[in-house]
């Protein structure tokens, strides 16, 4: 009976215990990204809670353009969130001010990262002053899209190989009577409108510190060819590139400047065969360039669970492998094959991403980037509106650019 006494008592105990232990409490992370980008990042975060339930992130998508200047704002009143994926020009503009967290040591310890497999522009977006920062969720580049059945129908027998070729061929294929532009790009007033010009400046001899050279002004004076002419919509002045390669996937131009994150979209949507070509060089054998997009990933130094927060980032470069599959991103890595889908188009294109990707250029970087990016955009825009001369559009740009850069 003694024994039976006891024995209950100390289920009793315990199960007082039990009730009374308080459970192991769940770290809440902050996520900012952008919205967009064929759902990735709604998809690795839903991902990562279903994987473990030590650590539980919060994602927020923000509005490309908004992206920055919240996020300024947030980390100066001491809102920002513990993580944020910013795009990779920005990066600089947060670590030099010490606003994002130092991971060298973390990185150089971790089981998951090896930055050595990682391509080193990428990797150099996200770091600064010899430490690193962040890392990069992905890379990206430009390339030319056509029309492979309206470039036969208007006997283009290949794509064009230098910029008056490109504007000779939309020329051609230009045909308003059934609704088909020559050509669409994204000229916005926009990091999405720099991200498209610079490798025309790159390519013309120039550089973002440079931006007034005359192959500079030649690519400019192209581009408002195009527009004067009606060879591409007006609105290739406010759209994004999205939107503008819209255009092309419906049928309603025969070109489009645009990157690898359409192949999933345009493989649905567009009911005509396509290609993918290197973008044009000024001349023909001329240098080539184009732009290096995508974003990096790292942690605000404000972060009050900066080892959670990486456990995240480590999350999501294990995913790596998922990212064109799924979403139509290219890695930053050189370990990742890209496996072929059995869609021919795309496999093609991929193919010309990737030789682009060799002659890609970061923008900057430079803490001051935004300012630099906005002397670019507002330069083609001034020329592209009729409101200056290309030459006098750059030499404004230049003049503001020398008094950040010196």
């Amino acid at each position: 009976m003694k024994l039976k006494y006891l024995g209950l008592m100390a289920g009793i105990a315990l199960g007082v215990l039990g009730v009374a232990a308080p459970a192991m409490a769940q770290t809440t992370i902050k996520m900012w990204s952008i919205d967009g980008d064929n759902g990735l990042y709604t998809k690795l975060v839903d991902d990562f809670n279903a994987s473990q339930s030590d650590v539980v992130v919060e994602s927020r998508l923000v509005p490309f353009d908004d992206l920055v200047n919240e996020a300024l704002r947030a980390f100066a009143t001491g809102q920002a969130p513990d993580i944020i994926s910013l795009d990779n020009p920005d990066f600089a503009l947060f670590s030099s001010r010490g606003a994002m967290l130092d991971i060298t040591d973390r990185v150089a310890n971790s089981d998951v990262i090896d930055t050595s497999v990682y391509y080193q522009g990428p990797l150099a977006s996200a770091s600064w002053d010899g430490k690193l920062y962040g890392l990069p969720k992905a890379t990206n580049t430009i390339a030319l899209f056509y029309n492979k059945d309206l470039f036969a129908k208007a006997g283009i027998a290949a794509p064009p190989q230098t910029w008056d070729e490109l504007l000779e061929d939309a020329r051609k294929l230009n045909d308003p009577a059934n609704n088909v532009y020559g050509i669409t790009w994204s000229a916005r007033a926009g990091e999405e409108g720099t991200f498209q010009f610079l490798p025309w400046v790159q390519m013309g001899g120039g550089s973002f510190k440079e931006v007034n050279t005359p192959g500079a002004v030649k690519a400019l004076e192209i581009w408002k060819a195009m527009l004067d002419e009606k060879l591409a919509s007006q609105d290739v002045l406010s759209q994004g590139q999205w939107d503008s390669t819209g255009t092309f996937n419906a049928g309603n131009a025969a070109m489009a400047i645009s990157g690898p994150w359409e192949l999933g979209r345009m493989s649905s949507d567009a009911k005509f065969d396509w290609g993918v070509a290197l973008l044009p060089t000024e001349t023909v054998g001329g240098p080539r360039s184009s732009a290096m997009g995508d974003f990096d990933l790292g942690i605000f130094a404000s972060s009050k669970h900066p080892d959670e927060a990486f456990k995240v980032i480590e999350y999501f470069a294990s995913q790596s492998d998922r990212l064109f599959p799924e979403f139509s991103n290219i890695p930053a890595r050189s370990d990742i094959a890209l496996p072929a889908n059995g869609n021919p188009s795309m496999d093609e294109a991929l193919k010309v991403f990737q030789e682009q990707l060799k002659y890609a250029q970061p923008r900057g970087p430079h803490p001051e980037w935004q300012k630099i990016s906005k002397a670019i955009y507002d330069a083609f825009q001034a020329a592209m509106t009729g409101q200056m001369s290309a030459q006098d559009a750059l030499d404004q740009a230049q003049a503001t650019i020398k008094g950040i850069v010196g």
